[in-house]
C-alpha cells in the first residue's frame, strides 16, 4: 500500500494531466470548427491541441530541459502552420492558441484551477471572433472606444499608483478614494449608456433619464424643461425622464457613501432604497405611456458614455467641498455640520454626502449626525431642482417634476425617521 504522501503526489499529477488534456480538448474543439476547408486547411485541430496540452504537462514532469526542447518544437510547428496558411488567413490566432495550450499544460501541473480558468477564457476569446469584430468595427464608435480606453487606464494604471492615505491635516483629502470615485462615476455612466444602446428606444427613455442622472440630475431636469417648453407634446415624457434621473442621484449617493464609509451606507440603505423607489413610482405614474412612444432616447442620454472633463470637474467639486467642510467643521465645531451640508447641497448633494461619510470614517461625527447631514443636503439640492423646473419648464412639466422630487425627499426622510 502506498504511503499517504505518495497517494497525494499521484492524485495531484493525475489532476494536472487531466486539466491539461481538458484544456487542449476545449480549445481544439473550437479550432476544429473554424478550420478552412481544402488543402490549405489549418494544421491544428481537435487532436493537435490536446497533445499540445499534454506535452506541456509531460515536459513539466520531466524537467526544465524538456520544457525548453518542447517549447522550441511548438514554436517551430506554429511558424510552419503560419507559413502554410498565411495566404488565406494572415491572422495568428491559431498559432497563439497553440502556444497558450502548451503553456497552460505546464501551468496545470502547479496551478490546475488557475490554468483551467485561463483555458476557458482562451476558448471564449477564440469562439467570439465575429462578435468581437462586430463590436470593434461596427457597434463601438471611435469616441466610445476612446472613452473605454480612458476608463481602463484610470482603473488599472492610475488608481494603483495613488497613495491610500490622507494628505492634509483635516483627514479629508485621500487621493486613492477620490480617484476611485472618478472610476466609479465613469463606470456607472458607461453601464447606463451601454444598457440604453442594447435595449433600444422602447426602454431607452427611462434608461436615458437614469444615465443622465448619474452625470447631473439637476442639469437633466433643466434640459428636459427646455425640451418640454420647445415641444409641448413631449412634456409628459420629458417629466418622466427628469423625475427618474433622481434614481441616478440616489444610486450615486449610495456609491459615494459606500466608498467612503460602509457603516454609513448600511445605516442609510433603507432610506436610499425608499427614495429611489419613490422616484421610480413617480416616473411611472407621470408618463408610463411615453416609454413606448418611440422618442429619441439617445438624444436624451448623449452621444458618448461620459465626458472626462465633466467627470473630473464633478470629483474636483467633491474634493473641494469635502476639504472646505472639514476645515469649517474644525473651526466651527460638529454642531455646524448640518448647516454646512445644507449649503453644500445646493452645489452638489454628492459632495455634501461625501463630506459626511468621510467625517464618519475618520471618527469626527457619529452615524446619526451624518444621516441628518445627508438629509439636509438632499433637501437643499431637491429644492434647487424644483426651482429650476418651475422657472424653465411649462406648468404641466413643472408640477410633475416638483411632486416627484418632493416624493423622493419625503421617502428618504420618513424612512430615516422610522429607522
Amino acid at each position: 500500500m502506498l504511503p499517504s504522501h505518495a497517494l497525494t503526489d499521484v492524485s495531484s499529477t493525475a489532476l494536472g494531466l487531466g486539466v491539461s488534456l481538458a484544456i487542449g480538448l476545449l480549445i481544439g474543439l473550437e479550432r476544429e470548427r473554424n478550420k478552412h476547408m481544402g488543402p490549405m486547411q489549418a494544421q491544428a485541430g481537435v487532436r493537435t491541441f490536446p497533445l499540445l496540452g499534454l506535452a506541456g504537462a509531460t515536459a513539466c514532469l520531466i524537467g526544465d530541459t524538456a520544457i525548453y526542447a518542447a517549447a522550441l518544437f511548438v514554436t517551430a510547428v506554429a511558424i510552419a502552420s503560419y507559413v502554410r496558411t498565411n495566404e488565406k488567413d494572415p491572422g495568428v490566432a491559431t498559432e497563439m492558441a497553440m502556444l497558450m495550450t502548451f503553456l497552460l499544460g505546464i501551468l496545470s501541473m502547479s496551478s490546475p484551477a488557475f490554468s483551467a480558468g485561463l483555458g476557458v477564457t482562451v476558448a471564449i476569446l477564440l469562439a467570439s471572433k465575429y462578435r468581437l469584430h462586430l463590436l470593434s468595427r461596427k457597434w463601438l464608435s471611435g469616441t466610445e472606444l476612446h472613452d473605454l480606453l480612458i476608463l481602463a487606464a484610470a482603473s488599472f494604471v492610475v488608481l494603483p499608483l495613488l497613495p491610500d492615505r490622507s494628505l492634509d491635516p483635516w483627514d479629508a483629502f485621500n487621493p486613492r478614494r477620490l480617484w476611485f470615485l472618478v472610476v466609479a462615476v465613469m463606470s456607472i455612466a458607461s453601464l447606463g449608456y451601454l444598457a440604453m444602446r442594447a435595449l433600444g428606444t422602447k426602454f431607452g427613455l427611462p434608461i436615458a433619464g437614469v444615465a443622465s442622472g448619474f452625470v447631473s440630475s439637476t442639469a437633466t431636469i433643466g434640459t428636459m424643461a427646455e425640451r418640454a417648453r420647445g415641444t409641448p407634446s413631449l412634456a409628459a415624457a420629458a417629466a418622466s425622464a427628469a423625475v427618474i434621473s433622481n434614481v441616478g442621484t440616489v444610486a450615486q449617493l449610495g456609491v459615494v457613501i459606500g466608498l467612503l464609509s460602509q457603516a454609513l451606507l448600511r445605516h442609510l440603505a433603507l432610506p436610499l432604497l425608499a427614495a429611489g423607489s419613490a422616484a421610480i413610482i413617480a416616473a411611472i405614474s407621470t408618463s408610463w405611456k411615453s416609454w413606448n412612444s418611440g422618442h429619441d432616447a439617445a438624444a436624451l442620454a448623449g452621444e458618448r458614455p461620459f465626458k472626462m472633463r465633466a467627470v473630473l470637474g464633478f470629483v474636483s467639486l467633491l474634493g473641494g467641498i469635502m476639504l472646505a467642510s472639514a476645515i469649517l467643521r474644525s473651526y466651527l465645531g460638529k454642531a455646524s455640520l448640518p448647516w454646512i451640508m445644507a449649503v453644500s447641497g445646493f452645489a452638489d448633494v454628492h459632495a455634501a454626502a461625501a463630506s459626511a461619510a468621510q467625517a464618519v470614517s475618520t471618527g469626527h461625527i457619529d452615524l446619526q449626525q451624518a444621516s441628518w447631514c445627508v438629509l439636509a443636503a438632499l433637501a437643499s439640492n431637491s429644492s434647487l431642482k424644483c426651482a429650476i423646473a418651475l422657472s424653465k419648464g411649462p406648468q404641466g412639466y413643472a408640477l410633475r417634476v416638483v411632486s416627484g422630487t418632493l416624493g423622493v425627499v419625503a421617502g428618504f426622510a420618513v424612512t430615516l425617521w422610522l429607522v
